[in-house]
């Protein structure tokens, strides 16, 4: 079925986490070849330390919404690879990338407390962690094995045997709410996630695929079910190491389930009255984390059933 263009759409799955501008990013900037080292040595500079996809913050307790620890550059930063991530309030910002066993025990990740950041500080730290996963897999030239180096402020590393230069990678992945005829909506569990644990089907987008087909093929693989109606909803920036997260809705023809035993354990059709009996009695959980789009899928469909449907949503 044709992508839906749906001119509404935004209507449908608002403030996803992780999906709100906060930066000015200013690319044209980044070929500045002096930039990063200048901005170090400004003192009005905001600098964000990034140690294993964690960076310092305050965590928000008593209700307080967490924000990172954005701080002056310091001596010790130039020795590490840094990336200009653009310009907020009048401030340049630079995340600092050092080694894994530099993370402090209460650094903020984008799993625990993405969800609840200021636009400003989520984009930037999921920008950060994309690139330092990027950076961190993808230190030697594919052409010729030569280690790289890194190059436009952080967004670019160039082999200096070759003079190639290689760019940031982001894998799409398409994400879907399928719905049956009666409304229900089908939730699974992968194999490798405890019992109790299930949520939306997703998966990657094919090379030659539209992203329609996707769903359609990730849907009847998965699960053995035809859909049709597919809908796009919404994105999200997903860095876990390096995707983007394209969020569906798309109706099934028959619900017949035929599963494939090595990328689900088990998959039901729910309706709303039956998953908040699952989710009341403790045997699931609600259905994806926080900062998941998922769950923000999940919540449209119970929210469409009315006040009743949506009381246990939280």
């Amino acid at each position: 079925m044709p992508y839906d263009a749906d001119p509404d759409r935004a209507d449908l799955l608002r403030d996803i986490p992780l999906a709100q501008a906060g930066l000015d990013r200013h690319a044209e900037r980044r070929t500045d070849r002096d930039l990063i080292t200048r901005l170090l040595a400004d003192p009005a500079t905001r600098v964000l330390p990034l140690a294993a996809g964690r960076a310092p913050g305050d965590p928000g307790l008593d209700g307080g919404q967490p924000a990172l620890r954005w701080r002056a550059p310091t001596g010790e930063d130039a020795a590490y690879e840094s990336i200009y991530l653009g310009q907020t309030a009048g401030s340049e910002r630079l995340a600092v990338l050092l080694p894994p066993d530099q993370a402090g025990s209460s650094w903020l990740g984008l799993r625990g407390h993405g969800a609840d950041l200021a636009p400003v500080d989520a984009e930037a730290l999921t920008t950060a962690v994309a690139l330092a996963n990027w950076h961190a897999t993808h230190t030697h030239c594919p052409r010729c094995g030569t280690p790289t180096e890194i190059a436009n402020s952080g967004w670019i590393r160039r082999c200096p045997a070759d003079r190639s230069e290689h760019f940031p990678r982001t894998d799409p992945a398409v994400i879907m709410a399928v719905l049956d005829a009666d409304d229900r909506l089908l939730l699974a569990r992968h194999p490798s996630w405890p019992p109790g644990r299930l949520s939306v089907l997703a998966g990657f987008v094919e090379p030659g695929e539209s992203l329609t087909m996707a769903v359609c093929r990730e849907v009847r693989e998965e699960v053995g079910v035809t859909v049709r109606d597919v809908r796009y909803l919404g994105d999200q920036p997903w860095p876990f190491p390096n995707s983007i997260m394209l969020g569906f809705e798309a109706r099934a023809e028959d619900p017949t389930l035929r599963l494939d035993p090595a990328e689900i354990a088990e998959a039901h059709w729910v309706s709303r009255a039956d998953y908040h009996a699952k989710v009341d009695d403790g045997a699931w959980g609600r259905g994806g984390s926080t900062v998941s789009i998922s769950r923000r899928l999940i919540l449209r469909w119970l929210h469409q059933g009315g006040p009743e449907g949506s009381t246990t949503a939280g």
